[in-house]
């Protein structure tokens, strides 16, 4: 069907409140926020999602000021330039640089050949640095786009940040190894630590705090050595941030939960707990006081580090239920796991995945105006209520072999005749 993927805990959805016929604002994203950057003005926040977009956000009002759309996948990683333009990188592994304003990239960097996970600024600002589960970093001039290529990871690389300095790099990987590159020699210095390493920063005297999936962040010295360690939970960090001062630091597990971490002390002095739903992504505020933090469940909020409470509403973006009108009905009950990602009427704004107007008797990857993947497109098959049911009885990976829809499937066949009932319904309006 080239539906884009869709995680049953994600109960956000993009919703689209037009203020003209050109300009319109989204309320929300449509599946998990992977990635958060604050501007160096303080009046923007970037977030990217799962569902491939990224949105700014006015931090004056809360609303979402426009929406980027270029990536052919989930959008991991994102940062603010001091002069506001905005980087994304996703899981297609391209790399685009925004003006503000303008609806495509001005600038797409292009090299890795796999997700690119994470996003540094040099202090100068002149050069980016990323990095990919392709096994690699690589520094990239904002100037003309060159890029230079570090290797030597065995396995994905998940972080990546600049030194104070802007003259190393410091990387971490899955595969336990920490690297501090000396960008004028580019051999790196390796620590070995003993778990995988998902984030990395790095504070403004030099010290390098990384993210292990065992719960612990481990502190090092600017030349690598053991300066500290902290657990922040049981569950993988899975984000990291600082603040601007440098005292705290926020450690986001996928069990849900935010660590707050006193640097100077390694302790604890906080942990927010959520609804439950991973934590992808953490940012501090310049204020020192706020931090927002990106779930699973689409939704960005807002946190007092202090005193580890919500703050406000906690919530950018409230949209109502796209399936209210379909109370009580056994077949929407099955589809809202889709809903985040699918519109099911042309009339409503494009989500992550291609609407599904018209679906009955549409060829697979043959909707105008939404990028499928190639193995989709070479497929023979017609959307009817069997195909789709044996989309979801034999599962995507065996039924589309090539879709980025993730592995799920409906295992009673009365829950199935039930979703396609209620899409037969609901697409034809």
């Amino acid at each position: 069907m080239g539906w884009a993927s869709c995680a049953r805990a994600a109960a956000a959805f993009l919703a689209v409140v037009a203020a003209s016929a050109v300009d319109a604002q989204l309320a929300g994203h449509g599946g998990a926020v992977r990635a958060l950057a604050v501007s160096a003005d303080g009046d923007s926040l970037l977030s990217g999602s799962f569902d491939t977009s990224a949105i700014r956000w006015s931090l004056g009002t809360e609303t979402a000021v426009e929406v980027l759309r270029y990536h052919a996948d989930a959008v991991n990683a994102v940062a603010f330039l001091k002069d506001g333009r905005m980087i994304t990188a996703g899981a297609d592994a391209r790399i685009a640089v925004w003006t503000t304003g303008r609806q495509q990239p001005d600038q797409v960097l292009e090299g890795h050949t796999g997700p690119v996970v994470a996003l540094a600024v040099a202090p100068d600002g002149s050069t980016l640095a990323s990095a990919s589960w392709d096994r690699s970093v690589r520094l990239w001039s904002l100037a003309d786009g060159a890029s230079r290529v570090f290797e030597g990871h065995a396995q994905n690389v998940n972080g990546v940040a600049f030194a104070p300095d802007g003259r190393s790099l410091v990387s971490v990987g899955y595969d336990r190894a920490l690297r501090i590159w000396r960008l004028s020699e580019g051999q790196p210095q390796t620590v070995a630590l003993p778990a995988p390493l998902n984030a990395v920063v790095v504070a403004s005297d030099g010290e390098i705090v990384a993210a292990g999936a065992d719960g612990k962040l481990r502190l090092l010295t600017t030349d690598g050595k053991p300066a500290g360690e902290v657990a922040a939970g049981s569950a993988p960090i899975v984000a990291l941030a600082l603040s601007d001062d440098g005292e705290l630091i926020a450690a986001a597990g996928i069990g849900g939960t935010v660590a707050i971490v006193e640097r100077k002390s390694r302790s604890v002095l906080q942990t927010l707990v959520g609804p439950g739903f991973p934590i992808w992504s953490v940012v501090f505020l310049h204020d020192a006081a706020t931090l927002v933090t990106g779930g699973a469940d689409g939704k960005i909020r807002r946190w007092n580090a202090q005193s580890g409470e919500p703050i406000g509403s906690n919530l950018f973006g409230t949209p109502a239920d796209p399936l209210a009108a379909y109370a009580g009905d056994h077949g929407a009950d099955v589809f809202r796991a889709c809903v985040a990602c699918h519109a099911l009427s042309a009339k409503e704004a494009q989500r992550a995945g291609p609407t599904l107007a018209g679906l009955f008797g549409r060829k697979i990857a043959s909707l105008p105006g939404y990028r499928f993947s190639e193995a989709l497109k070479t497929m023979d098959i017609v959307w009817t209520a069997e195909t789709i049911a044996k989309l979801f009885e034999l599962g995507p990976n065996a039924y589309t072999p090539g879709t980025k829809m993730p592995e799920q499937r409906i295992g009673s066949a009365e829950d199935r005749r039930a979703l396609t009932d209620f899409l037969a319904r609901a697409t034809s309006q």
